[in-house]
């Protein structure tokens, strides 16, 4: 299946990283966190990727271009007959990229809409964010998509305890006290979709629409929206305590959603 990964936002609350970069550029265990998004993906076989540009787009153009040049050793014959060979297999070599603008003000709902013409008609496809790493199973999560019939499947996660949990009595004492637990109990959208093609239906190409919103609300409404629970890792990419959280993580071997 193909893999829509939205990278056009602005990522204001990173911003002293996206002040120079998009924030799927952003660098984890150095590779940008796209890479290690794509790294899932590929690990469960799709390796046909869309990816939707937007805010400093360029940035995501010119990392692939230059891909091979920068993770291969390369031997170059110069000369009238010049030629370029790399060397070694890299990851992603097997991959399919198709870098697609989609408006640098865009918003969600139509970044998609204008990808549409790369996803054969009646075919379903894969949706996620630029942002957000996860050990969660895709094939589990398309199996689960399938056996529900609905237009569109989302991924719900438990976010990272970012504040301290309590438990009050009624007499308002504390019994418990949890500094940050490790996820909390609520479930939230995590991307990781899977989509039937008729979610292009639901989808506005309005550049003001954010698919969160009147899509989402439109698809709750026709009873067409499913949730593949995942119990297990996720995390986004917010601020840039994240980014260092996930960077720490990575650099002591306990990245749990390194499961290439």
């Amino acid at each position: 299946m193909k893999v829509v990964i939205l990278c056009g936002g602005k990522g204001t609350r990173l911003r002293e990283e996206t002040e120079f970069r998009p924030k799927p550029m952003a660098p984890i265990g150095g590779q940008p966190i796209l890479w290690h998004i794509m790294k899932t993906y590929a690990h469960y076989g799709h390796k046909e990727f869309i990816i939707c540009l937007g805010y400093k787009g360029e940035c995501i153009k010119e990392y692939f271009r230059n891909y091979l040049w920068n993770t291969s050793d390369v031997t170059l014959s110069l000369g009238q007959n010049a030629s370029l060979q790399f060397h070694d297999k890299n990851d992603g070599s097997d991959w399919s990229v198709t870098l697609a603008e989609t408006g640098e003000h865009t918003m969600t709902s139509a970044r998609v809409k204008r990808i549409q013409r790369y996803i054969p008609a009646g075919e379903p496809f894969l949706l996620t964010y630029g942002d957000g790493l996860s050990n969660i199973d895709i094939n589990a999560s398309i199996a689960a998509h399938h056996a529900s019939g609905k237009v569109c499947t989302l991924s719900a996660v438990h976010p990272a305890g970012r504040f301290g949990s309590l438990r009050i009595e009624n007499d308002n004492t504390i019994h418990v006290f949890n500094e940050k637990p490790q996820y909390e109990e609520a479930y939230v959208n995590g991307g990781y979709m899977v989509c039937s093609h008729q979610m292009f239906d639901y989808l506005s190409p309005d550049p003001q629409v954010m698919l969160e919103r009147k899509p989402i609300d439109d698809l709750v409404r026709a009873g067409q929206l499913n949730a593949y629970r995942h119990e297990d890792f996720w995390q986004p990419m917010d601020t840039y305590q994240e980014m260092q959280h996930l960077n720490e993580l990575w650099a002591q071997g306990k990245a749990p959603w390194k499961i290439w």
